[in-house]
């Protein structure tokens, strides 16, 4: 059904953070501090960024610029509130410090949100934690300088207000959103990326797809009752501005993310894919994403013993880029009646002089498939662990995601949820 508001809103927002882009940009990060008055940083990544060197290699450029540093190397891949909480405790009893440097993939910038907040703010991560699951808290002192170094290409964190984790007592990823945590700085150096593997770079890569995809098919900042300026939030629909971001990720990757997922030492493709995921972030965090990523929360939260290709966790996991995938045909083939034109438009973009099929709602449900089969992605949620038997407990998930949802182009009800997963079951 079409939203048709009393007072339609007529103003829309935008963020960013700074941008650094290009191969070498990581070498910079000490003036960079040195701009912002650091002299004494947590850089905060993960035992397997750490095994590459990048931390250690940033650490000496720092020292070199008079800047001291302090590791926390234990990021944990897909972050829990157990492992959040062990950061904050490790930058509080480490602390004072001027700035944080994160390095690493969303787990470990989300990791570093966490502790930016915690460390300059009172209370429990709990308290800040998005309502239902949490106490949705905002912060009431600033937070520090944050550089954002992302290592893989995908979850556009370096961009974003959003601070992603597992609460494992309710089996359900949640999160936490306000505009204070967005980096100060994200630093892209494609080089990075280089040592990402092809099943990381192939869940990664699906999670930019679903970020433009979803955010260009969101519901219209228009659409909304209007607010006054203290109920602004940072995800405020499809807008202009975000949607020229989107369009734009979805040309890079269909150009590049097969070449990047099939042969990693390409560097054009590698910064290609790299561009695609900023400007997938500087789109999806001011528009929002919707129903694949409400249902990728559930999905990770409950896995039960999947193990995915490439990852070196010592723990079942889906990815979440993984896990934001599996729904995204069914979810899109659903979704097509809001904006037929714009659903249309996007299988063209990611599938130019692709065969339209019959019916242009299965258009890019079609489009996404094929791509999914061409990097490695499981054929549905039942390719991972999940049949008919959990529908209703991943129903129950997806509709805690109340923030995601109302973004949706559409109102979802359970019954929609439930058909959603149940078409993603099997999807080739």
């Amino acid at each position: 059904m079409a939203f048709r508001p009393d007072q339609p809103e007529t103003v829309f927002t935008y963020g960013a953070p700074g941008l650094k882009f290009g191969v070498g940009a990581r070498h910079e990060i000490g003036f960079d501090l040195g701009q912002l008055g650091a002299r004494r940083v947590l850089i905060v990544t993960d035992p397997g960024v750490a095994a590459t060197g990048a931390p250690a290699e940033i650490a000496e450029t720092l020292m070199a610029a008079g800047i001291e540093s302090v590791v926390f190397d234990r990021s944990r891949v897909e972050p829990t509130d157990a492992s959040m909480i062990e950061a904050i405790e490790f930058g509080r009893s480490e602390g004072p410090f001027d700035a944080i440097v994160a390095v690493g993939g969303g787990s470990s910038i989300d990791t570093a949100k966490a502790v930016n907040l915690l460390t300059t703010n009172e209370g429990e991560l709990m308290d800040y934690i998005n309502a239902p699951v949490g106490k949705a808290k905002p912060p009431t002192s600033p937070l520090l300088p944050l550089i954002a170094v992302p290592t893989t290409t995908g979850t556009g964190s370096e961009s974003t207000t959003i601070c992603v984790l597992d609460v494992v007592s309710q089996h359900v990823k949640t999160g936490i959103s306000h505009a204070r945590l967005r980096p100060t700085l994200a630093v892209v150096d494609p080089e990075l990326t280089l040592s990402q593997p092809a099943g990381v770079t192939a869940a990664a890569g699906l999670d930019i797809l679903c970020h433009a995809l979803e955010s260009y098919t969101a519901r219209p900042f228009e659409s909304y009752e209007h607010k006054t300026a203290d109920q602004r939030v940072p995800y405020c629909g499809s807008n202009p501005i975000a949607n020229m971001w989107s369009e734009k990720a979805l040309s890079l990757m269909a150009t590049s993310f097969r070449t990047a997922v099939h042969d990693g030492d390409n560097l054009a493709a590698r910064t290609e894919v790299a561009m695609a995921a900023t400007f997938a972030g500087l789109g999806f965090g001011n528009a929002g994403v919707h129903i694949p990523h409400a249902n990728a929360y559930p999905i990770a939260g409950q896995v039960r013993d999947f193990r995915p290709a490439d990852y070196d966790a010592d723990h079942a996991m889906v990815p979440h880029g993984m896990a934001v995938s599996l729904t995204a045909p069914a979810a899109f083939r659903f979704t097509f009646d809001a904006s037929p034109d714009r659903h249309v438009r996007a299988a063209e973009l990611l599938a130019p002089g692709a065969t339209r099929p019959d019916s242009a709602a299965d258009f890019l449900p079609q489009v996404l498939t094929e791509l999914m089969r061409d990097v490695g992605i499981p054929a549905g949620i039942g390719a991972v662990g999940f049949g008919k038997g959990d529908i209703n407990s991943l129903v129950e998930g997806t509709m805690k995601q109340q923030r995601l949802l109302a973004t949706a182009p559409v109102e979802v009800t359970e019954d929609d949820v439930a058909q959603i997963l149940d078409e993603s079951i099997e999807l080739w």
